[in-house]
């Protein structure tokens, strides 16, 4: 008897997908005024701006990692102290996500890789978490500007 698995999703649907909640992601932090994206929180939690730095210390670097298998340790960016700073680095990287993602094979999604040296999952679980964790923050940011009286873009218009 024969096995067969079915492909639930396609990697280039995988990769729209994520890049349309970067899309979305790109415009939460637009719709922050400047003072607030890196000042404003509520009950502690970090800033818009300082969430949006993890975001950008995770998508873009760990994609490259794991399609270079390099295990290099995770680190926040630097410089990224305005949000014309944030967003033109957010672009880059959505550039870079562009470039490295289609090179992976799909039979190279179920290998276990030790993405920053901390996290040893099979690539494909790695890729959702990255986009679990924008998902979590872009939550956080949507409290935020509700707080502050924006109204948060639709969050089903991610493309």
């Amino acid at each position: 008897m024969e096995t067969t698995t079915a492909q639930i999703i396609t990697t280039q649907d995988l990769l729209k997908h994520w890049q349309g909640h970067r899309a979305l992601t790109r415009r939460v932090i637009e719709a922050f005024p400047e003072k607030e994206l890196f000042e404003f929180s509520i009950g502690g939690m970090r800033s818009f701006a300082q969430l949006s730095h993890e975001l950008i210390s995770i998508g873009a670097p760990a994609i490259k990692a794991i399609v270079n298998r390099d295990a290099s340790t995770y680190a926040e960016p630097e410089g990224l102290d305005t949000k014309a700073k944030i967003l033109a680095q957010w672009d880059q990287d959505t550039q870079t996500i562009n470039t490295f993602f289609p090179q992976l094979k799909d039979e190279e999604f179920g290998e276990t890789f030790n993405l920053f040296g901390q996290y040893e999952f099979p690539i494909v679980q790695n890729i959702l978490y990255f986009i679990d964790n924008e998902i979590h923050h872009r939550g956080q940011g949507y409290v935020y500007l509700r707080a502050l009286g924006i109204t948060p873009p639709f969050f089903w218009e991610r493309y």
